[in-house]
């Protein structure tokens, strides 16, 4: 099996790298809409003030062609072979990057709650590959997309999100690229401040109803 790669050949450490325009970035999806406060359940059973609406930035090619550029100035040195995405809107953020950089998307989907490649999707070994995704929060869905590029023995040469929301060390042993960071706090069910207990709570997001 093939191990993740990495930006500097000297070192396997995951390094978390900012765009240099973030701040630009940060206002542009503000502007958009995409940063909603209230009370929200997120998909990880976690509690937050604060939900990025990704489909703000998805559904205006403009933005998306703007925030993508970010991550294919990042790793256009490094010359990818292709860019892979999970479903669903890692999969048109795959769309744009590969459009940017010319190399062809690969798509990974949920089947029986386990991602795969469907539809004669293939990862070619050997290839370099560059994951994507729209915002991350638990990791969860990037790591499902690690191993089933590991599994291809595909390189991965580095991992790029639109916004990254996390909290804590997130250690997939590639760098990490975001275009713009967003600090939201989250809060385990049973220790809710009480000022965010008295907002009514909305679960929002594609894989709410799996709590993955």
């Amino acid at each position: 099996m093939t191990t993740t790669g990495s930006l500097d050949a000297a070192t396997d450490k995951h390094r978390k790298l900012d765009s240099p325009r973030q701040s630009e970035i940060k206002e542009l999806v503000t502007r958009c809409g995409a940063v909603l406060h209230g009370h929200f359940k997120l998909a990880s059973g976690r509690h937050s003030d604060t939900y990025i609406e990704k489909f703000r930035i998805l559904e205006r090619p403009s933005v998306l062609e703007q925030v993508c550029r970010e991550i294919v100035e990042m790793f256009r040195p490094m010359k990818p072979d292709v860019v892979v995405g999970p479903s669903t809107g890692g999969m048109i953020v795959a769309y744009e990057v590969a459009r940017q950089l010319q190399v062809p998307a690969v798509y990974v989907e949920l089947e029986d709650g386990k991602r795969v490649l469907k539809r004669n999707g293939r990862i070619e070994p050997g290839a370099r590959a560059l994951l994507v995704d729209d915002v991350l929060t638990t990791g969860i869905s990037l790591q499902e997309v690690v191993s089933v590029i590991q599994d291809s023995k595909a390189e991965i040469i580095g991992i790029g999100v639109l916004i990254d929301r996390s909290e804590g060390e997130l250690n997939f042993k590639s760098e990490l690229f975001a275009s713009c960071r967003f600090e939201a706090a989250t809060y385990a069910e049973g220790e809710l401040p009480d000022w965010l207990a008295g907002i009514p709570v909305k679960t929002p997001g594609t894989r709410a109803s799996n709590h993955a």
